[in-house]
């Protein structure tokens, strides 16, 4: 019925809450604190990405020499030449934690600018 509520024990809601969804006892455990980290050192950086090549590397870092002459054939092939400049950069966004993956499934994305040649 709309507009009703039902009342399970003691808890009124709009629609019953199964018992397993409702908090036992309202105890929590007070967690140590996190270390402070120090940010001093970072930096935010804005590139202005403009015309790339760009790789998804799986595989350990030692091995990413071969994807980045892949690249620079592949673009090569394409009609597009290296366009590195103080502005224009290699970069990599890594999205596998190293601590927590094996090297050959670590995945890089590498990215390089490019130009028509």
């Amino acid at each position: 019925m709309r507009g009703r509520t039902t009342s399970t024990s003691s808890h009124t809601s709009a629609c019953p809450i199964p018992s397993l969804a409702r908090t036992s006892t309202g105890q929590f455990r007070r967690l140590p604190p996190k270390k402070k980290l120090d940010f001093s050192a970072v930096e935010l950086l804005r590139v202005d990405e403009g015309l790339c090549v760009q790789c998804m590397h799986v595989g350990p870092y030692d091995d990413e020499p071969a994807t980045v002459d892949a690249m620079r054939s592949f673009a090569a092939e394409q009609g597009y030449a290296p366009d590195f400049s103080e502005s224009r950069l290699h970069h990599e966004i890594y999205l596998s934690d190293q601590r927590k993956c094996a090297p050959e499934k670590l995945k890089t994305v590498v990215r390089h600018p490019v130009k028509s040649m």
